[in-house]
């Protein structure tokens, strides 16, 4: 028996980003979307746990030790909480196939994590309840809880509180990363040294599921961590700009604390010319429309 799960990409439409709490993560309001296109993560039984990682992006994850990787602590941790008495899970092979950029700000990691939780808990015939694997997913991550679900929530808190999102319009994205480290530890940090008090971060929301509504609340909105990527990374801000300038572009913003970002169409074939040109340049580029309700 193999159990196979998704891990779409996740998207920040937008990233306000507000003072540091007492356990040192950062107060967030953000709508998380999650594209049809991502890694997977699949589970067959086993006497030990195991990881191979297999796929595009493998290699930049082979120079780690498998037992740090995310899948892994999602695994242990799972396996934890299920407790040792009779019909205990024992192991599992996993399998992690890589097609999304690594600490590329999609929620790459989170969403492998999230995938592995819910694989393993339908591999292990597990009877937990949401609550208690969002729980387990908080203590992986911040963004993994999010993740767990593919369709849209707002998020606040550090990432623990979630609630439904809005009803969108349909659309698809592009997704483009230049191939450049944006860490996330410094992004972050840049931000504290800018805005040493910054005020509490607050949701947008969009008026009504409709494409103006959608541009409005864009408009409406921006992702606090971007500038500081681009002081990083200028490619960044060119990035943002060849899909803000893309026929049939609704919004573009750099997602997460970056170096991918979106541009949102309203049509299918605009999304993929311009993931063909993204890649004409030299980038990596995805298109894939937007997951309003979990596969």
């Amino acid at each position: 028996m193999e159990i196979v799960e998704t891990a779409p990409a996740k998207v920040n439409f937008y990233l306000h980003v507000g003072p540091v709490r007492r356990d040192g993560l950062h107060e967030l309001a953000s709508l998380f979307v999650f594209a049809d296109f991502g890694d997977a993560v699949s589970a067959q039984p086993a006497d030990d746990l195991s990881l191979d990682i297999v796929g595009p992006f493998a290699g930049a994850l082979r120079a780690e030790k498998n037992d740090d990787n995310l899948v892994m602590l999602a695994a242990r941790a799972l396996a934890e909480a299920a407790g040792a008495g009779p019909g205990a899970p024992h192991g599992a092979r996993l399998t992690l196939t890589k097609r999304l950029p690594v600490a590329a700000g999609i929620g790459g990691g989170s969403a492998d994590a999230a995938a592995a939780l819910k694989a393993l808990a339908r591999l292990w015939r597990l009877n937990i309840s949401r609550g208690a694997l969002a729980d387990i997913a908080f203590r992986l991550g911040a963004d993994v809880p999010a993740c767990l679900d593919a369709a849209p929530v707002y998020v606040t808190g550090a990432g623990e509180a979630i609630s439904r999102g809005p009803t969108l319009p349909p659309l698809w994205l592009c997704l483009v990363n230049p191939r450049v480290p944006t860490p996330t530890g410094a992004v972050f940090r840049a931000f504290d040294a800018a805005a040493p008090r910054p005020p509490a971060p607050a949701l947008a929301r969009p008026a009504a599921a409709s494409v103006t509504a959608f541009r409005a609340m864009m408009a409406a909105s921006r992702n606090d961590l971007e500038p500081h990527a681009i002081a990083r990374q200028a490619i960044v801000s060119d990035v943002v700009e060849f899909l803000r300038a893309r026929p049939g572009a609704l919004a573009a913003r750099m997602s997460g604390s970056g170096a991918t970002c979106f541009g949102a169409f309203a049509s299918e074939e605009a999304a993929h010319r311009s993931a063909r040109c993204a890649r004409a340049n030299g980038w990596w580029a995805a298109a894939a429309p937007l997951l309003v309700g979990g596969r």
